[in-house]
């Protein structure tokens, strides 16, 4: 320790000092972290999404330190630390496995009137690094007197909080807008933390009908919930219903979140409701959700690719049959491809489709699974060939929705039953 004159004071740290919490802002900061191992690797994407400019000292680093190194965003001097490492920096994180040398970096940045995080010895330290995390564009950090997980259990009981909506977080400055979220394919455990918090911060929740459900139930009582499904002109509410829905809320000083299933840009027609924004003034953002097209063959343990077997996979919407005047899918070329084919919105034409597959060269024998709710509780499954897909699943009777898998990739998953 030292006094403003920097003359060192010859006295103990206290058991329990009072600790001074504060927000650095560390962009285009010179940031010093003195070595490479696992808790670096740990510290240093941190200080990347706050802008530091970050150096690292340390014979070796870790292989996703290197990756960081080789792609530009870390600077590595592959050495032992020097005390002139800390010239310019704002910030150090002495991060070894030394405890020596963790000490040499701490006596030099108080030399330096440089704050100084020890990864080894907190009560050595001029900082402490807190358990934090983001939620609804607010940092939550929390400092538990050097019991790291005591911290980061308190850090995330409170982000739990504000994700279950028990902590208001709909701030009055929040902007009106839209924001495209996707859903995933159905399983609320599925759904990502930024469309939790989407939802949580929404004045009205558009939803159509594979929005998980769940979701739909943690929503708070003031928020308005537009069920798609029963707007004016039908059962299936026309785009340009949906668009003006979302569109007028916005432009009524409200924060709309359209929720759909599965993700915004796949099939989900998410880019028509950027466009009906954009030309109505209207401010929106995307937050991606995962494609039930991946997912839902995941979750039942079925791979899209796998090595050796297919470089390649196409998702495939067939919501219109072969031959139909609109169709803009060109069957033919897909039956020669020798990738894992995923069909979307095929089950009522799925029939026509295996023929016409089959019909321009794809094996009949081709192993195929169709997955009818796939993540939810009611989740059922077939696995056939392609030249018996139509018999085999109008007798199984699942109905939609389901993804369709045609490939090698469902008779290595489902060996038994191909």
């Amino acid at each position: 320790m030292h006094t403003p004159g920097g003359a060192p004071l010859d006295r103990d740290v206290p058991a329990d000092p009072g600790v001074y919490p504060v927000g650095l802002l560390l962009q285009g900061k010179r940031v010093l972290v003195v070595g490479g191992g696992h808790v670096a690797q740990r510290r240093v994407p941190a200080l990347l999404a706050a802008g530091a400019v970050v150096h690292l000292v340390s014979p070796v680093v870790t292989p996703a330190i290197q990756g960081l190194v080789d792609g530009g965003e870390v600077a590595w001097a592959e050495r032992g630390f020097a005390a002139e490492d800390l010239d310019g920096a704002w910030y150090v994180i002495a991060a070894t496995d030394d405890p020596a040398v963790n000490a040499s970096v701490s006596t030099a940045a108080e030399e330096r009137r440089i704050f100084c995080v020890r990864s080894d010895d907190g009560r050595q330290a001029t900082a402490w690094t807190p358990a934090s995390g983001r939620y609804g564009g607010m940092t939550v950090a929390v400092l538990g007197n050097r019991e790291p997980r005591r911290s980061a259990g308190v850090r995330d009981q409170i982000l739990a909080a504000l994700r279950d909506g028990l902590v208001d977080v709909r701030a009055e400055h929040r902007e009106a807008g839209v924001v495209l979220v996707g859903g995933g394919p159905g399983d609320p455990d599925l759904v990502t933390l930024a469309a939790r918090r989407a939802v949580a911060e929404a004045d009205v929740v558009v939803a159509d009908r594979l929005a998980p459900r769940e979701l739909l139930g943690e929503l708070a009582p003031d928020v308005e919930l537009v069920d798609v499904a029963k707007l004016p002109r039908g059962r299936a509410a026309t785009q340009e219903e949906i668009n003006r829905v979302i569109v007028d809320r916005a432009l009524a000083g409200k924060r709309v979140v359209r929720l759909k299933g599965g993700d915004n840009f796949v099939f989900g027609r998410g880019f028509e409701e950027i466009q009906a924004c954009r030309e109505a003034g209207v401010p929106v953002t995307v937050v991606p959700g995962l494609s039930s097209a991946i997912a839902v063959p995941g979750r039942a343990g079925i791979p899209v690719t796998h090595r050796g077997l297919t470089h390649d996979f196409t998702v495939v919407s067939g919501h219109l049959p072969p031959g139909h005047p609109e169709s803009l899918v060109a069957w033919d070329a897909l039956a020669r491809m020798r990738g894992t084919l995923v069909m979307l919105m095929a089950v009522e034409n799925a029939a026509v489709i295996a023929a016409a597959l089959v019909e321009h060269g794809r094996g009949p024998d081709t192993p195929t699974a169709v997955i009818s709710e796939g993540t939810m509780p009611g989740e059922r499954e077939l696995v056939t060939t392609l030249g018996r897909l139509g018999e085999d699943l109008t007798a199984s009777g699942l109905r939609a929705p389901a993804i369709i898998v045609i490939g090698e990739v469902v008779a290595l998953a489902r060996p038994e039953e191909s």
